[in-house]
């Protein structure tokens, strides 16, 4: 029988914990995700009061993701990297204006029409009010319409306030547009420095991991606004081609419309197809608008089932719940803007995190040559890899450290020492440029 171990002289006996392990690991990590929280509210709020300047920014990164293959392409062919811009910007300003053109020119053309319609449509319910079931007198009808104007000229100030906002808005609609042209020249002609710029700031330890965690963020966010192009392009053409077949007026119009809402996520459609029905309506009756209701909801049911799942999903790794969420959190936080702005922010961060918690950058040919990176991509660290009998993590990416001076008592002759790969004096070429080339 073995002798009880005795506690040494001048020590307690050994306690159990007050607080368990548990409830020590919730605290530790509660703490942290607070504050994590918090500093993200004070960011938001903060970029609230810049919004002139935060969404022209963001919305050409947007579009610079979208058109810097185009740059890219313009450059192979041999065009100067200035042309190249240049043409790409105005072709861009081109298809837009054009598009709007001739779309304007048949809303014009069409809305006389659609106001006689309206027309025919008011006497058929007021003609509906006094032969219905509600067997309303035209003089019943006629002091709620007097009672409707008072109240319109009662709160006349209200609408003025309102329609002056309304002004501001478009003057500040204005100004972002033009600062969105502005930052799209400098986002396509001088990109590579901006990221470099940005990539600067970092210790350069971490200069490999966010540089390309960024390029990783950058494909996923091109991809998603190709790939919105795309799906907004399928939802325009069903809808507008649709209307255009059951004869319901303005279809080009109401196609243009449909594929600017459809960047919207879940919202645009709602609002894209709830007024091409109400436009079949006024137009051509409640069977006319039944019909349009049934081909709005199969061209988004065919979206929702067949588009998003297979090529968004792919495109930008997120799951439709994911989406719906950050469509939810985005409206609440910042309205419309928000809703637009969630999915490809949180396809960036996406990337970006599963790029650092997989240590992508270790293995990254898109990195040869960059950062002190050799050229396989591996890190320049002289630490063996993980071996299966110690189980050990490889060392974390240290830059090589400069070779010593050596002693000129002891240092070979120039003359007769052999040629070194790296020149004639043997010292290597060095790895590190100034200008990363942003990703495209």
């Amino acid at each position: 029988m073995m002798p009880l171990q005795q506690e040494p002289e001048g020590r307690l006996p050994a306690r159990p914990p007050v607080v368990p392990f548990g409830m020590v690991a919730a605290g530790a990590w509660a703490w942290r995700v607070g504050l994590v929280l918090v500093v993200a509210g004070m960011l938001v709020w903060l970029l609230s009061y810049v919004t002139i300047l935060v969404i022209p920014l963001m919305v050409a990164a947007l579009i610079a993701a979208l058109l810097r293959p185009v740059v890219r392409w313009l450059r192979r062919i041999g065009l100067p990297n200035g042309l190249a811009v240049a043409v790409t910007e105005l072709g861009l300003l081109a298809l837009v204006l054009g598009g709007l053109y001739v779309a304007g020119r048949q809303m014009v053309s069409g809305i006389a029409d659609l106001s006689k319609q309206a027309v025919t449509g008011l006497i058929q319910i007021q003609a509906w009010l006094t032969s219905g079931p509600l067997g309303l007198s035209d003089n019943q009808i006629d002091t709620y319409l007097k009672d409707a104007l008072d109240a319109l000229q009662n709160n006349s100030s209200a609408i003025l306030s309102k329609a002056l906002g309304i002004g501001t808005g478009f003057g500040h609609f204005a100004a972002g547009l033009l600062l969105t042209l502005f930052i799209l020249i400098f986002f396509l002609l001088e990109g590579d420095r901006i990221w470099s710029f940005v990539v600067g700031f970092f210790p350069h330890r971490a200069r490999p991991a966010v540089d390309g965690a960024g390029r990783r963020g950058w494909l996923s966010l091109g991809n998603y606004v190709r790939v919105q192009i795309l799906v907004a392009a399928v939802d325009a053409v069903g809808i507008g081609a649709g209307a255009a077949i059951i004869q319901v007026p303005l279809a080009l119009p109401l196609g243009v419309l449909v594929f600017v809402g459809s960047f919207i996520p879940v919202v645009g459609a709602l609002v894209t197809g709830a007024v091409a029905v109400l436009l079949a309506l006024v137009a051509n009756g409640w069977v006319n608008a039944l019909i349009m209701l049934g081909i709005v909801l199969l061209v988004q049911q065919a979206e929702s089932h067949l588009l998003q799942p297979f090529i968004m999903g792919r495109a930008v790794n997120l799951h439709p719940v994911a989406v719906i969420l950050a469509v939810a959190a985005g409206s609440s936080v910042a309205g419309i803007l928000g809703a637009l702005f969630a999915v490809p922010v949180l396809a960036f961060a996406n990337s970006f995190i599963r790029y650092i918690a997989q240590r992508g950058w270790t293995a990254d040919p898109a990195l040869a040559g960059l950062w002190g990176m050799p050229d396989g991509g591996a890190p320049a660290s002289t630490a063996p890899p993980e071996g299966p009998s110690t189980g050990a993590p490889a060392e974390p990416l240290v830059p090589a450290e400069p070779a010593p001076s050596p002693d000129p008592a002891t240092a070979p002759d120039p003359a007769t020492a052999p040629a070194a790969p790296g020149g004639e004096t043997g010292a290597p070429a060095s790895t590190i440029p100034s200008e990363p080339p942003i990703p495209g």
